[in-house]
């Protein structure tokens, strides 16, 4: 079951794969906006995996968020998500990535809960 409060935290470290210029969002060697929401999003996905049932995922629906601060090559980069409120299928989460103990963005992000078999069945 699924309850507010439920939290988890990824963590990576900026390389060449996830940088503005690899990803195409800049052209500076710096962590990619991108690819820090990417951290963000794995992060809520797996704050709720185990709670769900069998057959079951979440896919992203929306993320609104700031990147404060550049990151740069080598850094370990935090995201945090935290579920924040539940309607029905949708799942609400507060998000939040640091390198050390600097904010580089928070926002906030949704979440649809899904069955694995019929999601993929539309295409």
């Amino acid at each position: 079951m699924i309850e507010i409060g439920l939290k988890h935290t990824s963590e990576m470290k900026v390389c060449e794969a996830v940088s503005a210029q690899t990803v195409g969002s800049g052209d500076m060697p710096v962590l990619a906006t991108p690819a820090m929401m990417a951290l963000m999003e794995n992060a809520a996905m797996l704050a709720v995996k185990d709670s769900l049932e069998d057959g079951q995922t979440t896919v992203g629906g929306h993320i609104e968020t700031s990147h404060l601060k550049p990151t740069k090559m080598g850094e370990t980069v935090s995201a945090t998500a935290e579920v924040t409120k539940i309607d029905g299928k949708k799942i609400f989460f507060h998000i939040s990535a640091y390198c050390g103990g600097t904010v580089l963005g928070e926002g906030t992000h949704l979440r649809f809960i899904v069955d694995k078999e019929k999601f993929l069945s539309r295409f």
